[in-house]
């Protein structure tokens, strides 16, 4: 043990950080994991009582947690700081110690806040007299925020280690690892984030019946040097990891492949993305059962809602302040209103909110610290299988109009006319009156210029062409209009409702109008309201399950629902199998607002099959609809064993390297149409256009020794096609509509012995599988780079790879295991059996195997040989993608095998999202003469468009506050950015993406990093095998009869939320 007061380093003697008490009273020692040079060990002795000691211990016993106390004192630990920069450093290494620097700026001005929060507020009121807010208040309203100052007071001892050491070691990443790994980290911010909104309403309820506490917060705000809030530095630790995540994506950018930091780097974005979401999940779930509680509160104790409310059955799938909209007769706005509305798992709720009238002098400044939370009162509620929204245009196949009277909602009763008219409003009716006003005109004047066109005389402003003129006048008035009824649209959320019928027994609809914040908004709504009903199917009560849970627990929020099963093949007495299915995504601009939110993702499924030794056949299914539909089906020579999408290039995308010779660059004029490519059994390689399904089939070409083709995959620079006798056929790229040289002998490569059952096409390399062993190859030049052994068992074959970060997962012929592999360094870093996961579902089945695999929106899919589907949530960053969650197991699933997981996701057009005033920013912040620039073309591969993102929404969730009084909650009064772009600012909340959802309490500044998020990927997971199998029923298939029989090629298709 060092001496008191002393600070120095001692060699660690385990791989574990934690703190325990020394036999010293008043001294604590810390230990932190690190590299062999070592971490130093922090000693501090105190005197046992001292008025400016913070302890970071519980206020309570309850609170107690089992950390130690931690007296600080005048005794500092020396601050991390960076020595002069030595001479000859690289560009990289240069930014990497700015990088550096940031992060000790950062994390020391966040260690200041934490103790400002202590030492500025909670000390004083603690120890105030008479007290102004009791102690119990106290200590809810800073709950946690010793603990969490402990944590970090303890990373910056270590950080100080490592800065000192910096220009000998450069190493970071393993400290974030070590530092916060820990379970213990997660409860401490867990409780600080799920308790911040009862703090922040208790503070602003003692505002308001407190004089005194109000004149203590304005007097601290003002002696503070820069002038933030108590709640600009009480909102800093939800902002930290984001933070965090955000500086180490910049030091990986900046760490070149081979550095001995790199790998740590990836462990940490895995550790602190998987923090960040476990925060975001508890936070999300904590916030719900507040809601609900709150709802609960405004309704009788006796009536049905209660008891419904009450009955832990429900799950509150989304809540949001929207405006509700009353209409007239002639299209005028009759009255609005704001209301809650809340998307329960089976059921709609709408509450008037109510707020406390403020009688206090002080209401206008207090109403910009802290929000007061609204009470609410439910003003109707309707099972969600009778809610049915419509759209403008689109009513007409929505209800029964002959036998259904729709009333608008709040409006009085319907007119005689109105009633024998059975007319409906949607609101704004008026330019839907104007634009039938504008096509009967029309009609007009086209007849008029036909008369004009009989006339034999010649007359001034009487002839054909100021005829035509009208015409095009008329139609371009017309266009107008229909953009305005579509921008409408856009916000305007319409549900019809059940209503109890008239004194004739006839049913009442009526029709509510709502106005949503923003287009997104509305897209959620009706996309949660669609998901939300299908959930209520059979088949989906419940759809999944953990392993380890009861069968009454729900399904995680983020888990797909099984949207349909249909045959995969029409000619089912064919018994033809399945071999493969890509996703065509082609957009379809005759879709509706809602059917865009609602259908699958937009374009085409091929699926392609056959019978062993005979021939085979292609199916495509359109999905521009709510349920995939065949359009067309083609037979071909022999069975259909793999098939690849391949997107039109890239604008700049080329198959050649600067200073690569043999690789000529195509030719930018020849515009490569999307295109797929069959691979069968008889060693055929065929290219289709995916343009349409006029299936044209645009080249064709045979495999060397006509070995079948067992996969296919492209590259940049190549299409490589793995065959059965261990052969790699690569065929160059070129410019034309054939993107590849098919005409000419491909370079072929022996890859080993046994057939290459899988590649993989990465950044520059491409990995090939041939028995337990993987080949790395150059994307370009196809040199093998190295090759390792991913299976101890020379019987076993690597049959399955899929890409996520910075890793590669790996399924095998035999076994139920899959491991996963760093893509740079081939390090076996995690296996994970998947039998464990179903043993619940499969009681004595002792051997099991995978199938497939699939990657897809940090979600790991696993097909089984028995029809289990397995759901595994990884990482999405640049990470290493891990797997720390238990998972869930599908309860819909195959009678056989689960052949392949495919993939289909479209992005929805960048127009619809844009309200009026986000259009009419965009023109006026262009300069003048110059046209808004066109939106970017949505990217078609899915490989390419799910890992092309290199961040995702980081954020905790909490409740709104822009809909109460006053101004919006603020951390203080904004200044001019004058930092360079490696320097993060502490109170900057928009640049760790938190600021641009309606229901985050940072508002601030829109930042370039959100851009990427003004898009919506549709996305929809699918699986073939045989038949249909529901594991959670007795009889096997449920109460529904099957689509299918137990030996027919099935297609299940899972819809995942949209992701907004």
């Amino acid at each position: 043990m060092l001496p008191s007061g002393s600070w120095g380093k001692r060699k660690p003697q385990g791989r574990w950080l934690g703190w325990a008490r020394s036999d010293a009273p008043g001294t604590m020692w810390a230990r932190q994991e690190g590299p062999p040079h070592g971490h130093p060990r922090a000693v501090v002795r105190c005197p046992s009582s001292s008025s400016s000691s913070v302890s970071c211990s519980g206020d309570s016993e309850e609170e107690d947690m089992g950390l130690l106390e931690v007296s600080v004192t005048d005794i500092k630990p020396p601050a991390p700081e960076l020595g002069p920069m030595p001479d000859g450093l690289s560009p990289q290494q240069v930014v990497r110690r700015h990088i550096l620097g940031s992060i000790v700026q950062s994390e020391g001005s966040y260690v200041e806040s934490l103790k400002r929060v202590l030492q500025d507020y909670r000390n004083p009121l603690m120890e105030m007299e008479p007290k102004v807010l009791s102690v119990r208040k106290c200590q809810a309203v800073f709950f946690r925020v010793k603990e969490i100052l402990h944590c970090h007071s303890m990373f910056r001892i270590a950080l100080s280690s490592r800065v000192a050491e910096w220009d000998s070691t450069e190493k970071i990443g393993d400290l974030f690892v070590a530092s916060f790994s820990k379970s213990m980290v997660l409860d401490v911010y867990s409780d600080y984030v799920n308790n911040f909104t009862n703090a922040m309403s208790i503070i602003k309820k003692a505002c308001l019946t407190k004089p005194a506490f109000l004149e203590f917060l304005k007097r601290r705000q003002v002696c503070s040097p820069d002038r933030v809030t108590l709640y600009g530095l009480m909102v800093k630790p939800i902002q930290r990891f984001p933070q965090f995540i955000l500086l180490l994506q910049d030091m990986l950018k900046n760490t070149p492949r081979g550095h001995p930091d790199r790998l740590s780097l990836q462990l940490a974005l895995t550790e602190l993305e998987t923090l960040a979401e476990k925060l975001n999940e508890q936070k999300r779930l904590a916030d719900q059962v507040a809601e609900i509680q709150q709802l609960t509160k405004s309704v009788s104790d006796r009536s049905s809602l209660n008891k419904l409310l009450t009955s832990g059955q429900r799950q509150l799938l989304l809540c949001e302040t929207l405006t509700e909209t009353v209409y007239g007769d002639r299209g005028q706005l009759i009255k609005s209103k704001e209301r809650r509305v809340f998307l329960l798992n089976d059921m709609l709720v709408c509450a008037n909110i109510n707020f406390k009238p403020a009688t206090h002098r002080g209401q206008l400044e207090i109403s910009s610290l802290v929000p007061l939370g609204p009470k609410y009162v439910v003003k109707w509620n309707t099972a969600l299988p009778q809610v049915q929204v419509v759209e403008a245009g689109q009513e007409g196949g929505s209800y029964d109009k002959d036998n259904v009277l729709i009333q608008h909602a709040g409006a009085k009763k319907a007119s005689a006319s109105g009633q024998a008219q059975n007319k409906v409003y949607f609101g704004p009716p008026r330019l839907f009156q104007e634009l039938q006003d504008l096509q009967k005109d029309l009609a007009v004047v086209e007849q008029i210029t036909l008369l004009i066109s009989t006339l034999h005389g010649t007359y001034q402003n009487l002839n054909m062409t100021v005829a035509q003129d009208w015409c095009l006048a008329l139609q371009r008035l017309m266009r107008v209009k229909e953009e305005e009824i579509h921008s409408a649209n856009k916000c305007r959320l319409r549900l019809l409702l059940p209503g109890k019928p008239d004194k004739s027994g006839r049913p009442i609809s009526f029709m509510v109008v709502f106005i949503t914040p923003n287009p997104l908004s509305k897209i959620s709504w009706v996309n949660r309201l669609h998901l939300a009903k299908i959930g209520l199917r059979e088949e989906n009560q419940p759809g999944w399950r953990c392993p380890d849970e009861d069968k009454k627990s729900k399904a995680p929020f983020w888990c797909p629902t099984l949207a349909c099963c249909t045959p995969a093949f029409s000619s089912r007495g064919l018994s033809l199998q399945l071999g493969a299915l890509v996703h065509s995504p082609v957009s379809c601009p005759l879709l509706g607002f809602s059917a865009v939110s609602t259908s699958l993702p937009q374009g085409y499924l091929w699926v392609g099959g056959g019978q062993e030794g005979a021939s085979g056949q292609v199916e495509i299914f359109s999905l521009n609809r709510p349920s995939p539909r065949t359009v067309k089906s083609f037979p071909l020579a022999a069975p259909v064993l793999c098939m690849e999408y391949i997107p039109e290039p890239e604008e700049g995308e080329s198959g050649d390297r600067d200073g690569d010779e043999g690789h000529p660059a195509p030719d930018p004029s020849a515009a490569a149409h999307p295109t797929i490519c069959l691979g069968l059994q008889d060693g055929s390689i065929l290219v289709y256009s995916s343009v349409d399904t006029g299936t044209q089939c645009l080249a064709t070409c045979r495999s060397p020794g006509l070995q079948p083709v067992l996969c296919l995959r492209c590259s940049p620079f190549h299409l490589l096609a793995g065959l059965q006798d261990g052969t790699l056929a690569a065929y160059p790229r070129t410019s034309g509509d054939v993107p590849w040289n098919l005409e000419s002998p491909p370079v072929c490569l022996t890859v080993g012995p046994g057939p290459i059952r899988t590649l993989l096409s990465l950044e520059d390399a491409v990995w090939a599988s041939c028995g337990p062993r993987v080949t790395v190859l150059d994307a370009a030049s196809l040199q093998t780079q190295q090759s390792f052994e991913a299976h101890q068992d020379e019987a076993v074959s690597v049959t399955h790879m899929v890409k996520a970060g910075s890793g590669v997962w790996m399924a095998f012929s035999s076994g139920s295991s899959i491991r996963l592999f760093h893509t740079e360094t081939l390090e076996h870093l995690q296996e994970i059996n998947i039998a464990t996961r179903t043993t619940f579902l499969l009681p004595g089945q002792k051997h099991l195997c995978v199938t497939s695999l699939l990657i897809c929106q940090g979600l790991l899919w696993v097909g089984t040989d028995q029809g289990v589907i397995v759901l595994l949530p990884v990482p999405r960053l640049e990470g290493i993608p891990k797997i720390t969650g238990k998972g869930m197991v599908s309860l819909n699933g195959h009678c056989g095998p689960v052949t392949f997981l495919a993939v289909a996701t479209s992005i929805l057009a960048l127009d619809i999202l844009r309200s009026d005033q986000e259009e009419a920013e965009g023109l006026e912040d262009k300069p003048d003469g110059q046209a808004p620039e066109p939106a970017p073309a949505p990217p078609s591969h899915v490989g390419r468009e799910l890992t092309r993102k290199k961040g995702i929404l980081l954020q905790y969730r909490l409740r709104s506050t822009a809909h109460l009084p006053g101004p919006l909650l603020s951390v203080r009064e904004p200044a001019p950015a004058d930092s360079s772009a490696l320097e993060h600012s502490e109170e900057d909340g928009s640049i760790y993406e938190m600021a641009d959802d309606p229901d985050v309490w940072v508002r601030s500044r829109p930042c370039a990093r959100d851009a990427h998020r003004k898009e919506i990927c549709s996305v929809a997971i699918i699986s073939g095998g045989q038949g249909y199998r529901n594991f959670g029923s007795a009889s096997g298939v449920g109460g529904r009869p099957a689509p299918c029989g137990e030996t027919d090629s099935t297609l299940l298709i899972w819809q995942v939320p949209l992701t907004l």
